[in-house]
C-alpha cells in the first residue's frame, strides 16, 4: 500500500464508529418533528422570501431587508432547493452535514496539535458529539454550526503538519470570508485569540513572527474583502436603512447595551457573569464527569502544545464573549470544540502522570450514572404524581404517558455509567448522546403540538390565496411564511389604534394574537386557536376582534373556531 493511500486508510478508521452513530442519531433527532419556531422557520422564512421574490443578493423577511444575518446559509439551502425543489428536507440535512464536519474537523485539529498522544485524537469527538446542549441546539436551522465549521477549518490552517509547519494561509483567509458570510464580523472574534497568541503555542510562529501576522494581517483582510464583496453592493441594493443597519446598528446594539437604533433588535444583553453560570449546562455531561474537574485541575507544566492552544483559545475568549452585552448559549457554540480537546487533552495529561487518580472509581463517572437512575425512578413515578393535575404542569401532564418507557432507557443508561473498567469516556459519551436524544423524542411526543404552527399556517395562507389581508398583533418573527408558502407580508399592529384602523380598512382580512390564556371570546369568535409555547395562537376575522376591543358585540359566526389539539382544552381552561 502506498503512504498516501495508508493515511486514507487510518483516517477513515479514525472516524469509525463515532461518525455514523452521530450522523443516524442526529437523522433520528432532526426528523422527529417539524422545524422548530422561532429559530428554524426564521431562518427558513428569509431563504424562502429570497427564493420567493428572486432576491438573491439581500436577504429579506416579511417583505423587508433583514440586517440581521448575512447570506451564506441561505444560499446553500436555496442550492439544495435548486437540485431538488423547495423542502425543509434539505436544510435539516445540511446542518447533519455541518455537525457531522465539525466532528470531522475537530478530529483532524486534534490530530495536528497533539500528534504524540492519539488518546486524545480519538477522544474529542467523542467528548463534542456528548455534549446535551450542543447536540440538541445542533437540530435547529441555524448559523452557528456553519460557523463552528468555519472556526475550526481557519484554526486547521493555523495548526502545523508534521510535513508543513507554515500555516496555509490563503486557505485561512478564504475560510474567514466564510465566516465572515456566514454570522457577521463576530468570526473574527472567535479566530483572534489563537492567532494573536500564536507564539505561545506554535514553534513556526515564535521563529518567524513577523510572517506570521504580517501574513496573518493579510489574510483577514482576505476574508474581509470576502464580506465587502457582498455587503457593498447589498448595502446599495437594500436602500439607506438597510445599509446603516448593515454597517453599524446591528454589530454595535450587540457589543454596546444601549446602543440606539430605529428598528427591534435582537441583542439579548445580560450580565458580564451570565456566560459562567450556565458553563456547566453547555458542557453537561462532562461537567459532571469528576475525572474531568481532576484532570483541569492537576495541569501542570510542561503542557502539550494542544493544551496551549485551548487555553489560548478558550480563556481571552470566554472574557471578551463576557463582556459583550449581547449574549445568547449558542453564541459559544464555535468554543465547543476547544472545550473538548482541552478537556481530552487534559485527560491524557493525568492517564500518563497520575495513573492514580486516572483510574480512581470516585472519580468516574458514578455521579451521571445516579442522577440517571434518579431521574428514571422520577419518569417511573409521574403518572402517579400527575394524578388529579397536582404537578401543575402541562409537560409533567403530557409526559406521563410515556415516562415509564424512557424511565428504563434512562435505568440503563445509569447501570452503563456505573459500570467501572476502561471505555469510561466513550460510556459517558454514548450515555449523553442517547440521552439526549431520548429527551428530544420525549419532548416530540409530549409538548410538539405546542410548536407545530402548521394549523394557523394552513389558515393564513388560504387566506393570503384568497386575496385577504392578514396582520399580526405586536412583532412577527416569520414563523408562518415558510409553512405556509406565503408570497405577501403580513402587516404589524402595534397599538389599539392601528388594529382598529386595519380591521375598518380589511373587512375580510384577519388578525393572529398571541394571549396568554385563551378566552370564553376566542371560542365563540375566532377562526382557529391553538397552544404555542407556554400561550396561544388565535386567528380573528378582523372585524370581529376590533369589536371586541371596542367594547362591541360582533356578529355571530356561520361556524365556530377550530381548536388544536382538542384534547389539550381542559388543561389551559379553555372552556365555553
Amino acid at each position: 500500500m502506498s503512504t498516501n493511500s495508508y493515511r486514507r486508510s487510518e483516517v477513515l478508521r479514525g472516524l469509525w464508529p463515532w461518525l455514523p452513530l452521530w450522523t443516524l442519531v442526529a437523522l433520528a433527532a432532526i426528523f422527529s418533528h417539524g422545524p422548530m419556531p422561532l429559530y428554524s422557520t426564521r431562518t427558513l422564512a428569509v431563504a424562502w422570501e429570497m427564493w420567493h421574490e428572486h432576491h438573491w443578493l439581500v436577504p429579506y423577511i416579511n417583505g423587508e431587508p433583514y440586517s440581521e444575518k448575512v447570506p451564506l446559509l441561505f444560499w446553500l439551502i436555496h442550492a439544495g432547493w435548486f437540485a431538488f425543489g423547495v423542502n425543509d428536507v434539505w436544510p435539516r440535512i445540511l446542518e447533519v452535514i455541518f455537525g457531522g464536519t465539525q466532528l470531522v474537523l475537530l478530529s483532524m485539529l486534534a490530530r495536528r496539535l497533539f500528534p504524540g498522544r492519539p488518546w486524545v485524537v480519538k477522544a474529542a469527538p467523542w467528548m463534542l458529539l456528548a455534549l446535551s446542549y450542543a447536540f440538541l441546539f445542533g437540530l435547529q436551522i441555524m448559523y452557528e454550526v456553519l460557523l463552528a465549521d468555519c472556526v475550526l477549518g481557519a484554526l486547521l490552517c493555523l495548526a502545523p503538519k508534521p510535513h508543513r509547519a507554515e500555516p496555509r494561509w490563503l486557505l485561512f483567509g478564504l475560510l474567514i470570508g466564510a465566516g465572515l458570510l456566514t454570522k457577521g464580523p463576530v468570526m473574527l472574534l472567535h479566530i483572534a485569540f489563537p492567532w494573536l497568541l500564536g507564539p505561545l503555542w506554535n514553534d513556526w510562529a515564535r521563529e518567524h513572527r513577523g510572517r506570521w501576522y504580517g501574513r496573518g494581517v493579510l489574510a483577514i483582510a482576505l476574508g474581509l474583502a470576502l464580506l465587502l464583496a457582498w455587503a457593498i453592493p447589498a448595502g446599495f441594493s437594500g436602500g439607506e436603512a438597510y445599509r446603516h443597519r448593515l454597517f453599524f446598528t446591528q454589530t454595535a446594539g450587540r457589543v454596546v447595551n444601549g446602543i440606539q437604533h430605529d428598528q427591534p433588535l435582537q441583542s439579548h444583553p445580560h450580565w458580564f457573569g451570565w456566560y459562567l453560570i450556565w458553563l456547566p449546562m453547555l458542557l453537561f455531561p462532562f461537567s459532571a464527569w469528576p475525572r474531568a474537574w481532576a484532570a483541569l485541575g492537576t495541569l501542570r507544566r510542561p503542557l502539550d502544545s494542544g493544551v496551549r492552544f485551548a487555553l489560548c483559545w478558550l480563556l481571552p475568549s470566554f472574557v471578551l464573549f463576557s463582556v459583550i452585552s449581547g449574549k445568547q448559549w449558542y453564541y459559544l457554540l464555535p468554543e465547543f470544540g476547544g472545550w473538548t480537546l482541552l478537556l481530552a487533552g487534559a485527560i491524557a495529561l493525568l492517564r500518563e502522570r497520575r495513573t492514580a487518580l486516572a483510574d480512581n472509581y470516585w472519580l468516574g463517572s458514578w455521579p451521571l450514572g445516579i442522577g440517571s437512575v434518579l431521574f428514571a425512578g422520577l419518569l417511573f413515578a409521574l403518572p402517579y404524581l400527575a394524578q388529579g393535575h397536582q404537578l401543575h404542569s402541562a409537560w409533567a401532564e403530557g409526559a406521563a404517558p410515556y415516562s415509564r418507557t424512557f424511565s428504563v432507557l434512562f435505568l440503563l443508561l445509569g447501570g452503563l455509567l456505573l459500570i467501572r473498567g476502561r471505555g469510561e469516556m466513550r460510556r459517558v459519551a454514548v450515555a449523553g448522546l442517547v440521552g439526549a436524544l431520548a429527551l428530544n423524542t420525549l419532548f416530540t411526543l409530549t409538548l410538539w403540538h405546542k410548536y407545530d404552527l402548521a394549523p394557523a399556517s394552513a389558515l393564513i395562507s388560504a387566506a393570503q390565496a384568497e386575496q385577504r389581508a392578514v396582520a399580526v398583533e405586536g412583532n412577527y418573527e416569520g414563523q408562518f411564511h415558510f409553512a405556509g408558502r406565503l408570497g405577501q407580508p403580513i402587516t404589524e399592529l402595534r397599538s389599539p389604534a392601528a388594529l382598529q384602523e386595519f380591521a375598518g380598512q380589511h373587512p375580510d382580512g384577519l388578525i393572529i394574537t398571541h394571549p396568554e390564556e385563551l378566552a370564553p371570546s376566542a371560542l365563540r369568535y375566532a377562526l382557529l386557536a391553538q397552544p404555542f409555547r407556554s400561550s396561544w395562537v388565535v386567528v380573528w376575522p378582523a372585524p370581529a376582534l376590533a369589536d371586541l376591543r371596542a367594547g362591541r358585540t360582533p356578529a355571530e359566526p356561520a361556524q365556530p373556531p377550530r381548536v388544536f389539539p382538542t384534547a389539550t382544552m381542559t388543561q389551559y381552561g379553555a372552556q365555553p
